[in-house]
């Protein structure tokens, strides 16, 4: 029986999330920005240290907050973000207020969902277009130690442009959230290589 995980991309508009997404599974990049207004599901397989995993990708449309108790029924762009078994948070590396954004996110999942199941789920911050390097609002470090040492959360930077470390950000938040469904924590996870243009990402 193939596992299936769903993930959850939230972000303030314009951060690259679609993009991100788009990278990942069709291996295409758009320079036309069209806002996501609606939520939309991806749905692509992957490959992770032998096994494989049917992904359940939300491409969720920008919130005012995450979605309490039963509200997420109500407003159908926030369909399964509630009980996703893990969150992408994507700010613009470029945009101070959309980490402001991710901040106010990331702080409302942790007291919804710790708080209902006593345990934390996995939470990946994305740092995205990496490529516009030199005008990013603060250094990487001091963002990086932030998510670590703090919120206890995975940090990574990409481009979906230039399909920088994409790949690499899903591998360590679905690495992640294997671990904390098996009893042994596997390090081992390791990137083999990627398919070209298929619904499989080995990873």
């Amino acid at each position: 029986m193939v596992e299936t995980l769903s993930i959850a991309v939230i972000g303030a508009p314009g951060v690259g999330k679609t993009s991100i997404i788009r990278q990942f599974v069709y291996n295409d990049f758009s320079e036309v920005y069209t806002p996501t207004r609606t939520r939309f599901v991806y749905r692509p397989s992957v490959i992770l240290n032998g096994n494989m995993y049917e992904l359940k990708i939300l491409d969720v449309p920008p919130m005012t907050s995450f979605p309490p108790g039963s509200s997420e029924w109500l407003d159908l762009r926030c369909r399964g973000v509630r009980n996703a078994n893990a969150y992408i948070l994507v700010y613009d590396i470029c945009c101070v207020d959309s980490f402001e954004y991710v901040k106010m996110i990331r702080q409302q999942i942790v007291e919804n969902r710790y708080t209902a199941t006593g345990t934390s789920v996995p939470i990946l911050v994305v740092g995205s277009k990496r490529d516009l390097q030199r005008q990013r609002f603060t250094p990487r470090r001091a963002v990086s130690v932030l998510v670590k040492k703090t919120w206890k959360c995975g940090y990574v930077e990409c481009s979906a442009k230039f399909n920088w470390h994409v790949v690499l950000l899903f591998k360590e938040l679905l690495g992640s959230a294997v671990a904390r469904g098996m009893r042994q924590n596997h390090t081992s996870i390791r990137l083999q290589g990627a398919l070209q243009r298929n619904r499989c990402t080995l990873m």
